[in-house]
């Protein structure tokens, strides 16, 4: 039985600290493992990481392509058949279904994302639905079974600096 106070780790688990700049006798005396001369060998040297030392850099020679537009919305997805089994489970038949609803349910995983509902399943109930974005194909199938949509605004849940 192992006493608390005598536990050590495993053999060769821990390595001893490299001590620098402490003479010839710690094998890291002399010029301390920075080797001969140049700028990486002085104190104070200050240079990128991405230097090339004049040369043409890296991101500069490699040609760029495509474009990411900065005005891009990423929606959760979720589909018709996980909002069906979801309202069928918490028998949410009479009530509007909206973003928060989901969230609080942790259907969807998080508040900063607008949701958008997908088309992929059947609905044979009636659905109300308060939500920020819907596909052709879902909003036919909610209307054909007799259902509501009412599309609402995104707006980023703004989280209070305690």
């Amino acid at each position: 039985m192992d006493i608390l106070s005598n536990l050590k780790p495993a053999k060769g688990s821990v390595k001893k600290e490299k001590r620098v700049g402490r003479g010839p006798g710690s094998g890291h005396g002399g010029t301390s493992t920075r080797g001969m001369n140049g700028q990486k060998s002085r104190s104070g040297d200050k240079y990128r990481p991405w230097f090339e030392g004049g040369q043409m850099p890296l991101q500069r020679r490699i040609p760029k392509r495509g474009f990411k537009s900065p005005f891009r919305v990423e929606y959760q997805p979720l589909n018709l058949n996980k909002l069906v089994e979801f309202v069928t489970k918490n028998n949410l038949f009479n009530k509007t279904i909206t973003p928060e609803l989901l969230y609080s349910y942790k259907v969807v995983g998080t508040k900063n994302k607008p949701i958008k509902i997908l088309g992929e399943g059947e609905v044979n109930k009636k659905l109300d639905l308060a939500i920020h974005a819907i596909s052709q194909s879902a909003r036919q199938k909610i209307e054909s079974a007799g259902g509501s949509i009412k599309l609402v605004e995104f707006s980023k849940i703004k989280l209070a600096k305690s």
